[in-house]
């Protein structure tokens, strides 16, 4: 039995949301640290302390009442974290690999020489080192910056002088570094859990639909040879062995047209491209997050249907929160509808998701497509 009775948890969004059911559910007690009041955690049960993620005094108080910390997001105060895990609270995963992982270029060098393969890249400190960059990589490459990217924000796609130009004036104030533009078939994501034991389970890898880099669908399994899901498994694991602390790991990665598997990047939490596995595997990423920081034993990560698609639902303007055809949605056969309570909505934000299953990907597909049509926010 796990000696924890309270759950901390930096961020109370849809994750927090997600987390705190499943806590709940296993009999933990949760409390969130939260910018606004009402957030989708609190909505499902957990105390809520308000206060920014970066806010001393509210993660310190999260500490106090807690007999363990985790977060739902990785833009914080990894410093202060580190402190309240020194002082007694222990935080998972460690508050070096959350400071590790904030760095993207600190991220790949970490890859780099664990032996993981990565796209080439280089830092951008000045113009010279840009110029130098874009001959290197034959006029074509990503300009990323460092620090608080996600979604596609933070990230440039260079093909001319012009371009370059216009990213350095974007990115005046960034720490920056470019990647080769690696052309891929398709963009793979294992989720991957760590147990305080240093035990490692993977989940089936998924393949993530982007647009406008957000991903819009994820499809479980993946429609991959053995041997290339046995690559992304195997790297998966390896990236997370090499990880401190506890938790779900979510590795991104891309399938190059010679099948061979990069590592994109590392999201050192519960993930958009582990939702599907509340409803289509024997434990969801969010139980399976909550076992692993309380030190109970890992659960299955099998899928119990063929196949699932999950898609993400959008804001579709900027105002007020409302939702119009979940009824619809519902009756539609092995189709779950999650909205996660949160407000204004805004054009792109992540306001729920669907989840359908069946028989093959293309049945599972039809049915949440068909759902998100029914749906609107």
């Amino acid at each position: 039995m796990s000696s924890v009775k309270t759950i901390g948890i930096v961020g109370g969004g849809q994750l927090g949301r997600m987390l705190t059911q499943a806590a709940v559910s296993l009999g933990f007690q949760v409390a969130v640290v939260n910018p606004s009041h009402s957030s989708p955690a609190a909505q499902v049960g957990a105390e809520e302390i308000v206060g920014d993620l970066y806010d001393e005094t509210a993660l310190r108080q999260l500490g106090k009442i807690s007999d363990v910390l985790t977060v739902e997001i990785e833009h914080l105060d990894a410093d202060i974290l580190g402190l309240i895990a020194k002082s007694g609270t222990p935080v998972h995963p460690s508050p070096d690999t959350i400071r590790l992982i904030q760095d993207k270029y600190r991220q790949k060098i970490f890859l780099k020489k664990a032996g993981i393969p990565v796209a080439p890249f280089i830092e951008v400190k000045d113009l010279a080192s840009a110029k130098k960059a874009f001959k290197q990589f034959g006029g074509k490459f990503l300009l990323k910056t460092k620090h608080g990217a996600y979604d596609g924000r933070g990230n440039a796609l260079i093909t001319s002088e012009k371009d370059l130009a216009a990213a350095l004036e974007q990115f005046a104030d960034k720490e920056l570094y470019a990647e080769a533009y690696e052309p891929f078939k398709k963009e793979l994501a294992v989720i991957v859990a760590r147990s305080n034991k240093g035990d490692v389970k993977a989940y089936p890898v998924v393949e993530t639909i982007h647009e406008r880099n957000i991903c819009v669908e994820v499809h479980a399994p993946a429609d991959i040879s053995e041997d290339e899901a046995q690559k992304a498994t195997e790297l998966a694991g390896r990236v997370a062995k090499d990880l401190k602390g506890a938790g779900i790991f979510a590795i991104e990665m891309f399938l190059t047209e010679d099948g061979e598997v990069l590592v994109n990047e590392i999201a050192p939490r519960v993930h958009n491209s582990g939702h599907f596995t509340i409803e289509a595997c024997k434990t969801s990423q969010f139980e399976q997050h909550i076992r692993a920081i309380t030190g109970m034993p890992l659960g299955s990560t099998d899928m119990k249907v063929p196949a699932a698609v999950m898609i993400n639902i959008l804001g579709e303007r900027d105002g007020d929160t409302v939702v119009a055809g979940l009824e619809a949605a519902e009756k539609i056969p092995n189709t779950f509808v999650h909205i996660y309570g949160k407000s204004p909505t805004k054009i792109d934000r992540k306001m729920g998701h669907i989840t359908s299953t069946g028989k093959t990907i293309a049945e599972a597909q039809k049915r949440a497509r068909q759902a998100r049509k029914a749906i609107s926010v």
